[in-house]
This record gives structure tokens, C-alpha cells and sequence, in this order.
């Protein structure tokens, strides 16, 4: 009974195989285009000839990402829509690695080629593989590293020998162990010959970044700015004379761990000229810069284009001093804390410097500008470019105003304290005197805005002030102070709450 059950099995195995047909290789990309993500996430569409008999194949698709999504392809056949077919899918990625081998052989037999001492002469033992030397786990992208964990060990003659000596053969290489990651498509065809066929997959490792570089000019008041591309492909792939377009903008990601570690990188700078390489347009409520002629993205690679580039763009230098920083934040509105005369009394000697721009036509820019590094230059007195500070930029829109922090003032202080604090009506009004001193030892004049923030609650007035002030919004309050060489200056103003 057993007998004809197996070779049933044997039979229905055969029937299976036969209706699945051959296995065939698709042909290499024709053509490919990546759409890349600021989210390290690209949607890669490619063109591929596959032929095809009519019925069942089993198709592999070699040259895959690494880090495919296999969930999100979509396949299309250009040349018969409606003939072909994709009824199963496989992702295959157990590649090739010394301790998978390893693991295949155990307990079988292979060879160790050694060196007899005295004529120099190479001979082969056999012996059984009882352990590898390796142990593996799971990463956290679901995939196996491994750990040598001791020495191999294997059956020789009768005898154990932990590190056996001689060069390891093994026959031929396991089934299921690829070199590359792939996929196994069962394909159905109902016209037999060759096929145009559209692949579209998402996959994970290939980022874009922006990053700017500002020269400013002698008085700080215009300043040269380009920006870069920076792409990174570390997705096991490369992709030849592709097509590139960048996605720009905060696009929702349901979030999963994508196989594929950090390999090192090449840079590649396309220093192309002056001309927009980029073209910029519209796509939902993002933007899309498509890159105007194709290139190379080639796997272990970090490559640069120029985005944009702009001579002479007006810029400000601004100076601003926060005494109280945004410590401010964690209190406001608080019950425990706003009759507390004790707390708000923080004084911050910092005074930041900023360099402002718009981003607008007549500056010479006008375009989205994608989030990303800024890093700023100035030339010091023999001409040679020095760095003076850099600042991260969120997606910023045409025709807005780009606020770069670069650092705190050398030369101008600031100084702040409570000077008086009471309390009326049961507990219910508070008023507190705050006093600000700017100091300016600069060889020149400076104008330094001092921010303040009514904190303690959301209803409030200034009942007293020195100096012209105005309220940004509810919980900030400007003070523009003109600071002559050496000159010091003392911002007063009272303010009162109520509740």
C-alpha cells in the first residue's frame, strides 16, 4: 500500500510539472525608469522581453532589487494585454554565503585536498561534515547574519578533527542557493511567441537627499546658493541609462522593515552645465522633479546632480536674542506654575545669527525647494572660502522665506532678568517686570530682535514697556533694539495676567 501511495505522489508530482512547463529567463532590462521617495522608498517601472509558449512556463526575472516589496508588483504584457497572465509569484533571495553552504553539506559527504609535507604533492581525504563553525540568526529586515561561533568539525577515518586541515571541495551548489536575487513567476500564455513586458515594483535602499551650499558675499547681504541631488542606491541593483524622476514631499508610508544592509559607497558627480537639468511639475499635492536626460544608477553608489543654482540672491543678516530659549514651552498654561514667580527666569547670554532669503523669482530662485542641508561659506580677508555655519531646511515653497540658523554672535551679549513679580486678587492677576541688556562690542552697529514669551497664560497685556515692541502671535512678543559700537542697551517692559 505504501509502495503505490509513493508512487502516486511520484506520478501527481510529474502532472504538476508538466502543467507548469519549462522554466524560462526574461530577457535583460530594454528599459527602465525610477520614480525615488524622500521616505528611502522608489518605484522602479521596467520593460523586459520575455517568449513565451502558449499555456503554463515558469518564468525568472533575474536582476531584481534586493530589496523588492514583492506585494506591490504589477505586471503587464505591452504586446497582448489580455493573453498573459501572472499566477504565482516567488521572491528567491537565499544567496549564496560560505555558512549556507556549509549548512547544506552537513552530515554528507566532501573533500579535503591536503599537501603531503614531503613531496609537496597534493592528495584529497573524504570525510562526513558534522558541524560548519557557523551560527546564524535573524537581522531585524528579516533576513540571516552569522557569527563564527568555533571550528568546523568532520569525520575523518573514524576520528574527529575540529579545524581540519586542507582546502574545503564541495560538488556542485545546492538547490535553492541563488548568487542573485530573483523571481519565479508561473505564467499562463494564451499566444505563443515574444512578449513586451511592463514590470512595476517598489522597493527599499534607494533615497534621495537635497543639499545646498551658500557662498555669502563681503557685506552679508547677497549670497550664491546651489543645490544638489545626493542618491543613494544600496538596493543590490544597478540601473542603467534610467530614467529618473524625484518625489518631494511628505507621502504616507505604512512602514516596514526592507531586507538590505549599509554597503560602502562611490561618489559620482554629474558636473553637468548650467542648464536646468531638473524640470519641475506637479503630482498630487507634491512635487515632481524629472531629471532631463538619463543616467546611470549603479548599486554601491551615491551619485550628485545639480538641482539648481543661483548668483547674487538678496540675504539678510539678522541677529536674535531668546533669553528665556523654549524652556517657556514646557510650562505654559500650566496651573502649578503660572502664580510661580520663580520660575521664567532663565537668562540665555546667546545671541543667534541668521541669514534670511526668499525664495521667490526676483531672488533668482521661484522653485519648491526640497528639504535638506545648508551649508553656508564665507571668503575671509585673503579670499579663501571658509565655513560659517550650516541648517536643515524642511520642503519650502515658492515665493516663503528661508531662515537659516548658523550659530551664536561672537561679539554681542544679551542679559535677562526678572525684576519684580506680584500678585493680586486672590491669586488670580499676576504681574512680573522683565529686563533685557543688549551689548554690542562689535566694531560696528548692530540691530539685535529680542524675543520674549508671555508663558504663564493666555491672557495678558503689557502694561508698561521702554521701547517699541510688537506681539508675533499670542505667546511671542519682538522688541527691535539699534546697538551702537560699544553701546548697551536695556529693554524694560511689565506684563500682566490674568484668570
Amino acid at each position: 500500500m505504501r509502495a503505490i501511495m509513493v508512487l502516486w505522489a511520484v506520478l501527481l508530482s510529474g502532472v504538476v510539472s508538466a502543467q507548469q512547463g519549462p522554466v524560462l529567463t526574461a530577457g535583460d532590462r530594454s528599459s527602465v525608469d525610477l520614480t525615488i521617495y524622500n521616505q528611502n522608498l522608489s518605484l522602479i517601472r521596467e520593460e523586459r522581453l520575455l517568449t513565451l509558449p502558449k499555456g503554463m512556463s515558469r518564468v525568472v526575472i533575474p536582476e531584481v532589487p534586493a530589496t523588492i516589496d514583492g506585494t506591490s508588483l504589477h505586471f503587464l504584457s505591452l504586446t497582448d494585454p489580455g493573453s498573459v497572465r501572472v499566477l504565482e509569484q516567488n521572491y528567491q533571495y537565499d544567496l549564496v554565503h560560505q555558512a549556507k553552504l556549509l549548512e547544506r553539506y552537513l552530515g554528507k559527504t566532501v573533500e579535503f585536498v591536503r599537501v603531503e609535507p614531503s613531496t609537496d604533492k597534493e592528495y584529497t581525504v573524504q570525510g562526513n561534515l558534522i558541524a560548519t563553525g557557523f551560527a546564524h540568526q535573524a537581522d531585524y529586515g528579516g533576513g540571516h547574519q552569522f557569527n563564527y561561533v568555533g571550528g568546523m568539525i568532520a569525520e575523518i577515518n573514524g576520528k574527529l578533527e575540529i579545524n581540519p586541515t586542507g582546502r574545503l571541495i564541495l560538488p556542485s551548489l545546492p538547490e535553492g542557493l541563488i548568487l542573485r536575487p530573483q523571481l519565479e513567476w508561473l505564467v499562463t500564455s494564451g499566444k505563443e511567441g515574444q512578449h513586451k513586458a511592463e514590470i512595476s515594483y517598489m522597493a527599499g535602499q534607494i533615497s534621495w537627499t537635497c543639499d545646498y551650499v551658500a557662498l555669502l558675499d563681503k557685506t552679508d547681504s547677497r549670497l550664491d546658493l546651489k543645490g544638489w541631488v545626493t542618491i543613494t542606491n544600496n538596493s543590490g541593483t544597478s540601473f542603467r541609462n534610467a530614467g529618473l524622476k524625484l518625489v518631494a514631499g511628505d507621502v504616507n508610508v505604512v512602514r516596514k522593515e526592507f531586507d538590505g544592509l549599509q554597503r560602502a559607497k562611490t561618489m559620482a558627480v554629474a558636473d553637468e552645465a548650467a542648464v536646468a537639468q531638473f524640470v519641475q511639475s506637479e503630482l498630487f499635492e507634491y512635487k515632481l522633479y524629472s531629471l532631463q536626460r538619463r543616467t546611470d544608477v549603479r548599486n554601491n553608489e551615491t551619485k550628485q546632480v545639480e538641482l539648481t543654482s543661483v548668483a547674487g540672491a538678496p540675504a539678510n543678516k539678522v541677529f536674535i536674542y531668546d533669553g528665556i530659549g523654549d524652556q517657556w514651552r514646557h510650562w505654559r498654561k500650566n496651573y502649578s506654575y503660572r502664580s510661580q514667580g520663580s520660575f521664567g527666569q532663565q537668562s540665555n547670554p546667546k545671541v543667534g545669527v541668521f541669514v534670511t532669503f526668499r525664495n521667490d523669482e526676483k531672488s533668482g530662485l521661484g522653485i519648491p525647494l526640497p528639504k535638506g542641508k545648508v551649508r553656508v561659506y564665507k571668503r575671509d580677508t585673503d579670499g579663501k572660502e571658509q565655513f560659517v555655519g550650516e541648517d536643515q531646511i524642511d520642503h519650502t515653497p515658492k515665493d516663503e522665506e528661508v531662515r537659516l540658523y548658523l550659530g551664536n554672535a561672537f561679539d554681542i551679549v544679551g542679559e535677562r532678568s526678572q525684576k519684580d513679580f506680584k500678585s493680586f486678587a486672590g491669586g488670580r492677576t499676576v504681574e512680573e517686570t522683565i529686563e533685557v541688556k543688549m551689548r554690542n562690542h562689535k566694531s560696528e552697529q548692530a540691530e539685535v530682535l529680542v524675543y520674549e514669551h508671555p508663558w504663564r497664560w493666555t491672557q495678558w497685556e503689557i502694561v508698561a514697556a521702554n521701547t517699541a515692541w510688537t506681539k508675533v502671535d499670542q505667546t511671542t512678543l519682538k522688541f527691535p533694539v539699534k546697538l551702537g559700537k560699544d553701546e548697551e542697551k536695556t529693554v524694560r517692559y511689565t506684563i500682566r495676567y490674568s484668570w
